[in-house]
């Protein structure tokens, strides 16, 4: 019985998440991910003649390369928490997913170190994601005839 008074305790003391506010910055720095990157894709079709499937992989090598340099220099997570899901969701969680993996190993040498552990948070993105575009094609399938 003192374990249930004790959560009830702890519950009522929790400080309340602010979710609204949360979501709000999450579609804020989402949508500005999202803007920054069409905006480099359209520049580069534009001055460099680039077709636009070409400067959606530059632009995506971007993101990944700035993610996995501030996660390097230790600065993702303090971003992550003013910028909530808006930075984890998109490329640049998984490209920072990986690199932190890879850091945290890095000691045990490259092969029992990083390439043993290097999907060992974003395995799991990977997994779920194979498996929900496999349902979404079928159910595609299914209602295209």
């Amino acid at each position: 019985m003192q374990i249930d008074e004790y959560k009830k305790i702890v519950d009522s003391n929790k400080p309340k998440e602010p979710r609204l506010k949360n979501a709000i910055i999450s579609f804020l720095v989402g949508g500005f991910i999202g803007f920054f990157s069409e905006l480099i894709s359209i520049l580069l079709c534009m001055h460099f003649g680039i077709s636009k499937i070409v400067s959606y992989s530059i632009v995506c090598m971007l993101i990944i390369l700035i993610s996995s340099f501030l996660t390097a220099l230790g600065v993702f997570d303090n971003l992550v928490s003013k910028g909530k899901c808006g930075l984890i969701i998109p490329t640049s969680g998984f490209a920072h997913s990986v690199t932190s993996s890879s850091l945290e190993y890095k000691k045990d040498g490259l092969v029992t170190g990083v390439g043993a552990n290097f999907f060992k948070l974003a395995g799991s993105v990977i997994l779920y994601g194979i498996i929900s575009s496999f349902f979404l094609v079928i159910i595609k399938v299914i209602i295209s005839g």
